[in-house]
């Protein structure tokens, strides 16, 4: 068991220093580390010498259906990026063809695709402000401060330490699931934010600290945004954003001026536009294989300790 307290600790320690907890690369961190804990819980199972069925295995399955509805919910999130993605890139597209001709009627047909994309960009926003009203919020994904103390208090009780690294198990995935939702759902998944546990970290230590310290950087970039701020905080996503009118604007000064932007910029832009696109594109869809293994992961511990119960 101290092996997974300090497993735990590290894990969340190494996510607290990633660059920014809205970035692809922390988001895949966020979802490995959750992906992790459940199997190291599951395989533990089969030495602590459980009784066959009883409250701890209703325990762990209700904890493994929020999980499951929680990373769905995401799923759902990330879908609506991949449309983006798909829209921005019919936009990217006829930014090549316009540097081909740089005639009206490209002009006109880079604005409309543009356009379209910028309405893909809303309607994900909507969709997931929504998504996270109706299938996040549900799902109380904050922290109880007396679960972080009781996980400590209980390493030797209840069902021989299980309850004590089920609680440790709820917390740290609520703080990731919120992390994940946040980043690429919607900034309305964390609102008021998680429940503070800074008030029991210090004489918990281990990984009650570690939660507090992450719940203090998360809450430090939530107020970073400005009242204005896209509610999709993926740093890519809105990079990707800030590249199509970035074009957009360059595209128009060139063709208010009749003729191809000097030096290239339009050319930098779309090179620029493109990358961030297959960034996201790339990252989103690491990100949904993550949770799907994720999900494959939970069936399978499912099935494994009732089939334990049974035997």
């Amino acid at each position: 068991m101290n092996a997974f307290f300090t497993s735990l600790a590290r894990g969340l320690d190494d996510l607290g220093r990633a660059g920014g907890l809205s970035s692809l690369p922390a988001l895949l961190q966020a979802a490995a580390l959750l992906r992790g804990l459940h199997s190291q819980l599951t395989l533990m199972v089969g030495q602590l010498h459980l009784p066959p069925g009883g409250r701890w295995l209703d325990e762990y399955m209700d904890e493994t259906a929020r999980l499951w509805d929680a990373c769905l919910a995401v799923k759902l999130g990330l879908a609506s990026l991949e449309r983006y993605c798909a829209a921005a890139s019919c936009a990217a597209a006829a930014l090549e063809d316009w540097l081909q001709d740089p005639s009206p009627l490209a002009t006109r047909q880079v604005m409309r695709a543009i356009s379209a994309s910028r309405r893909e960009a809303m309607a994900a926003e909507e969709e997931n402000r929504a998504l996270a009203d109706a299938r996040i919020a549900p799902l109380s994904l904050q922290l109880d401060e007396r679960l972080v103390l009781r996980a400590t208090d209980a390493r030797l009780t209840g069902f021989n330490g299980f309850r004590g690294l089920l609680y440790a198990l709820h917390n740290a995935s609520s703080l990731l699931l919120l992390i994940l939702a946040s980043g690429a759902v919607s900034r309305d998944a964390a609102a008021g934010g998680p429940c503070a546990a800074e008030a029991g970290a210090d004489a918990a230590g281990g990984f009650a600290a570690s939660i507090a310290m992450l719940q203090q950087r998360m809450a430090e970039e939530a107020e970073s945004d400005g009242p204005g701020a896209p509610r999709i905080r993926m740093c890519e996503f809105r990079c990707a954003r800030a590249a199509v009118e970035a074009a957009r604007e360059e595209v128009e000064r060139a063709a208010a001026a009749g003729r191809k932007c000097e030096g290239g910029v339009v050319k930098d832009k779309v090179e620029e536009l493109k990358a961030w696109l297959d960034v996201l594109r790339t990252g989103t869809d690491s990100l949904v294989c993550q949770l799907d293994d994720f999900l494959d992961d939970i069936v399978e511990g499912r099935k494994e300790l009732s089939d334990l119960c049974s035997h």
